[in-house]
Formats: C-alpha cells, structure tokens, sequence
C-alpha cells in the first residue's frame, strides 16, 4: 500500500462534489494517480483542458484503424503487434478455418476478446464455442487451437510472466458486474472426444520471444478427466452488468474486468446515461498520471468519441489531459436541456475494451500504416 501525502484542501470556487454542481462556466478536470484509485484533485477551468490548436512530438493521443490491416493466418502467432511493454502486449489476429497445430504461450497468459466471429476452441481442458463478444483466457501452459466458422477477427492480449484476475469489487460484493458463476470452462463433451486422434500433430510453444517445435505421433488432447481451478474461462460482455448511478458518472475503474501484470482491462458495455441534471453526463476530462490508456471499440455508438468507428483503437499515453469530443460534450448538454424530469434515461449503446497499463506501452511499426493522423485536431472546435 503507497503512502501518499493525502490532506485534501479547498482553493477559489470549486465544487464539493467530482463530477456534479460544476461552478458555471467552468470545466472540470480530473488529475489524478494510479488510474482512478489513488489520491486526486479536481482543477475547474475557464477553457476547455482538449482547447489544443497543435501538437508537435510523440506525446499526443493516437488512432488507429484496424479494419486497414491485412489478414494473418491461422496462428497467433503472426498475430500483427501493436502495443507492448515489459508487463503487457496487445495484438490483432485475423484467422479463418482450422488451425493444423497446437499453439502454447510458456510465458503470458492469453486473454482473447472475439470482435468477430465464431467458432470452437480445442484445448487441453475440452472444448468451448466461441462468439462475437467473448472474452476468454487461456492460463500460460495450456495447448490450444481454434476451429473458425468462417473469419475471426480477436484482439489478443497478453499479461506477461503472470496470470489474470478478478477485479476486488468492494462494497458492491463479488456478485456485481458479474457473478464468477457466470464463468464457462472447457467441457469433455462428444466434440472434445471427436478430436481424438493418432495422427501426428505439432506444438508450437513461444518463451522469451524465441519458438520450439514438439512433434507428438498423437494429439496431445487427449484428456479424459481433470479437477481444479487453474483453467481456461469465458465470459461475454453481454453477461455484464455495469455499475451505474443516475446522479454521477463513475470513473473507468468501476467497469474493471480483470486484472493482469501491472494494467487493467475494463469493459463498457451499454447503460443508461445519467439524469440527475447537475451531474456530468460524458466521461469527465482527466489526466490519467500514471497509466496509458488503450481503448479498443468493438460495437455501437461510441458517445464520447467524434469519427471512431468499429475496428478502431486508440492510445492516450500518461502525460497529457483528455476527454469527450466537443461535439459528444455539446450533444449531452444539448439532450440535457430539453429532458424531462418524467423522460425515460438514455441509452449508452456502446461496446469498448479498455486496457490501462502501468508501464508505458511502445507502438509497433506494423500499424503505423493505419494511423489516423488528423485524431489530434479532432477535439478543436
């Protein structure tokens, strides 16, 4: 636990409460440490903190279009990069058909989000269906491969030299967001017994970067038995059920996932937008301190966002302030206007991945070819 010097205090005309009763006027911004839990201030300024006109060197937010990559192949392992450091990587895998080998990663564990597609994951624990909107891990060790019904389109993100857990969710209990029973392992069901066979088979491993080659004169998946708890997991994010407050706009944090080495994966998933009319109804501006934030949107409107469109993603590296477009900002306060106290919510139909890493993440080559240039300018008014 960090000891931060904490002893909030009170400076010129401020509002008591984040993210409510702004002073008219005003802009609020978030500055903050440890992603949204550890100790912050909020400074309320005349101009909006996104007021930018120009921007010269590598520290600004990013955009990239995925829908522009080319298609890999059936292993994951030309998986185009995209984002690394020494705790994280994160990848786009575009496959189709059946993989002809096993894959084992000796040195992350694998968490795939399906952004398209579906299909059957073989493993050594049985077998899973997969669909758009899955989330699934696979703990480091396991052998796997995927049977795709048609093409899938997974972004692969990997927690290096640890494994994944669940977020502590608190005072809310370990029933919210979702409930750990909602979790599906791997079954030893008729389609995992079908796969059985002696025909040679081949197991690509990957450790420190480098790949072995295991020959085996038999599939090695060929399990009839196991009990534990060190096992593959899949979840949807329809099976999430977001936190919510209708007189305030919760912090990122509370729509945490998992938790891997040293970053986070959090997941918005539709919900109402807030009523109460003097709380922020967009994502409050804020300078995330000690995190890079990478958001990957999967599907729907994304409300906060001006020209992000499915297959995107975005980087807002630690160091700078960010927010909502101001059309999204003009827009909530536009609807905010004319609602009625009588007037059902409004619906958040948006679907994103969100990873904040500790660590700063270095951008691969492989996508710079999609970037999105202008994505700086696109907070000027």
């Amino acid at each position: 636990m960090k000891n931060y010097i904490t002893f909030p205090r009170v400076a010129g005309t401020a509002s008591r409460q984040a993210h409510c009763d702004l002073p008219k006027g005003t802009f609020e911004r978030e500055f903050g440490r440890e992603g949204f839990f550890g100790p912050c201030t909020h400074l309320h300024h005349t101009h909006k903190p996104t007021g930018w006109v120009k921007w010269e060197g590598d520290l600004r937010p990013y955009a990239f279009d995925l829908n522009k990559l080319p298609n890999t192949s059936n292993t994951p392992w030309n998986a185009i990069p995209m984002f690394h450091n020494a705790t994280c990587s994160v990848r786009w895998w575009v496959t189709s058909g059946k993989m002809d080998h096993l894959v084992t990663n000796a040195e992350s564990d694998e968490l795939l989000f399906i952004h398209e597609g579906s299909g059957d994951l073989f493993c050594d624990f049985g077998h899973m269906a997969f669909t758009a909107g899955d989330y699934i891990i696979l703990p480091r060790g396991s052998k796997w491969r995927l049977e795709c019904k048609g093409t899938a389109q997974i972004l692969l993100i990997e927690s290096k030299y640890d494994g994944y857990r669940l977020p502590d969710k608190g005072l809310v209990g370990p029933h919210a967001i979702f409930d750990p029973a909602m979790l599906d392992v791997p079954e030893l069901n008729d389609a995992y017994k079908a796969q059985m066979d002696t025909k040679e088979w081949q197991v690509v491993m990957r450790r420190a970067g480098k790949f072995t080659t295991v020959t085996y004169p038999f599939n090695p998946l060929d399990v009839t038995g196991w009990h534990g708890d060190n096992l593959p997991v899949r979840i949807n994010w329809r099976d999430i059920r977001p936190l919510m407050s209708h007189r305030y706009h919760l912090p990122p944090s509370a729509h945490t996932t998992f938790i891997g080495n040293r970053f986070v994966v959090c997941t918005f998933a539709p919900r109402p937008a807030e009523m109460d009319p003097d709380a922020l109804k967009v994502p409050f501006y804020h300078s995330n301190n000690d995190f890079d934030e990478i958001i990957f949107y999967h599907m729907g409107q994304f409300f906060s966002r001006d020209n992000i469109h499915a297959g995107m993603v975005t980087l807002h590296p630690a160091g700078f302030s960010h927010g909502p477009h101001p059309k999204a900002f003009k827009l909530a306060e536009e609807a905010d206007a004319k609602r009625k106290p009588t007037d059902a919510p409004k619906m958040l139909d948006e679907v994103a991945v969100m990873i904040d890493t500790r660590e700063s993440v270095e951008i691969a080559d492989d996508i710079q070819s999609t970037e999105w240039a202008e994505y700086p300018q696109s907070w000027r008014e």
